[in-house]
Parts: C-alpha cells; sequence; structure tokens
C-alpha cells in the first residue's frame, strides 16, 4: 500500500492537469435582467440546478474563524434560504458553533459545476431560539436526528468501536423517541450584506454580480472583472 501511495504521488501533477473544467455547455447570464435583490436569483438559480441534475446543490460551504482569526471550513446543508437569510444547523457545542458564537461572522460558497456556478454569500449569523432549532430538527429525517442524538461532534474518538456503540444506541432512540430533545442542536440564519453570483465562460469571460447592502438597507448592484 505503502508503495502505491509513493507511485501515486509521483503522477500527481500530470493526473491533476488532466482534469477538465466546465466540460459541458454553459448557460447565458445577463446580469441586467438580474432582479433588485439577491433572494430571487439564488432561489431560481438553485432551480436550475436541481433542473440540471446537480449532485447535492443544497450543500455549501461554511468559511468561519475562531477566536484567534484563524480560518475554517466545512460542508453542511442548507435548510432554507428566505427574507431572514441562509439557514443552516449544527451543535452549539461544534467547533463552528463556537466559533460562531465568538465571532458570529460567516461566509456561504455554493458550487454548481453543471452549470459553472457559484454563489458566495457573506454575513452576520444569529441563533435560532430552542424551539425554533428544536422544531428544525424534528422536521428532518430520523438519520438526521440519530446523528444529532450522538452528539459529541469535533470531540476526540477514542476507537470506531466507540462511535459505532453509541451511534447504534443514538438510532434506536431516534426511531423510538422521534421527538427527542437535542438542547445543544442550534438553528442558524446567516443574514446577508453581500452575495456575489459567478457564472463560468468557456472563454473565461466569466460574468460575475455583486449585490452588496442587506435586507431593510436597500441593495446596490456591480459588476466585477473576472
Amino acid at each position: 500500500m505503502d508503495k502505491d501511495l509513493h507511485g501515486a504521488g509521483a503522477g500527481f501533477h500530470d493526473l491533476l492537469r488532466t482534469q477538465l473544467i466546465w466540460d459541458t455547455t454553459l448557460p447565458a447570464f445577463d446580469p441586467t435582467d438580474a432582479p433588485d435583490a439577491p433572494l430571487p436569483l439564488f432561489q431560481h438559480w438553485f432551480a436550475e440546478a436541481c433542473a440540471a441534475r446537480q449532485p447535492e446543490p443544497h450543500t455549501m460551504s461554511l468559511a468561519t474563524v475562531d477566536e484567534e482569526g484563524r480560518p475554517d471550513v466545512r460542508i453542511v446543508v442548507m435548510h432554507d434560504a428566505d427574507p431572514a437569510g441562509w439557514h443552516f444547523a449544527t451543535h452549539s457545542t461544534s467547533a463552528k458553533g463556537r466559533q460562531l458564537a465568538a465571532v458570529p461572522e460567516a461566509a456561504l460558497g455554493f458550487y454548481w459545476a453543471t452549470q459553472g456556478r457559484q454563489v458566495r454569500v457573506r454575513g452576520t449569523v444569529t441563533a435560532s431560539d430552542a424551539q425554533q432549532s428544536l422544531a428544525d430538527l424534528h422536521a428532518r429525517s430520523t438519520g438526521a436526528l440519530a446523528a444529532a442524538l450522538t452528539g459529541r461532534q469535533s470531540e476526540v474518538l477514542d476507537s470506531l468501536a466507540e462511535l459505532n456503540r453509541a451511534s447504534r444506541a443514538a438510532w434506536e432512540r431516534a426511531r423510538t423517541e422521534p421527538d427527542a430533545p437535542v438542547p445543544s442542536w442550534t438553528r442558524y440564519v446567516l443574514e446577508p450584506h453581500e452575495v456575489e453570483f459567478f457564472q463560468g465562460d468557456a472563454e473565461r469571460r466569466h460574468v460575475r454580480l455583486r449585490y452588496r447592502g442587506g435586507p431593510g438597507r436597500g441593495w446596490r448592484r456591480e459588476l466585477l472583472w473576472p
């Protein structure tokens, strides 16, 4: 196995160079037709990503910083996008939960490769109350509840056997107690102050449209060089 790993490393650069970008016909995007606010455009692009069979279009990168200003990023599931902002959830005791408590600013990144599109969102994050957070959890699948009940997210794990035992117990409880409380489970909403839409172009004339402002403050639209 070690020999295979060393061999793969030698050809990594060549393998990287063979990968294609946007090996498909990309849609056009005319920013002059864009709405005055970013949410309708985001919802429209999301629907088009679903129609284009983009795998997991509801997943997004969530970037946060810790108390020392060190960045962190991971993939999470979007729970909603509405006039209040972009919604997601996690344990308040997790690494990202602690980071958001210390620095309630975050950025989101969506990448829909089937259409060469990105959406970037930056804003302030607030935590929903316990009732809203619990309702969010109980509206999801049994597996989501089991994962939440397993808990201890981001803590050091001694062994996979320990995880398997905790997971089996959590699944059993989730099936028999679908309304089980998980006090640390928290729904968050990111209220945007900046949203950028990126439409890739095969000849690298990418179209970038940025909205700046925020709900209740109005939005200013501007084009950016690619």
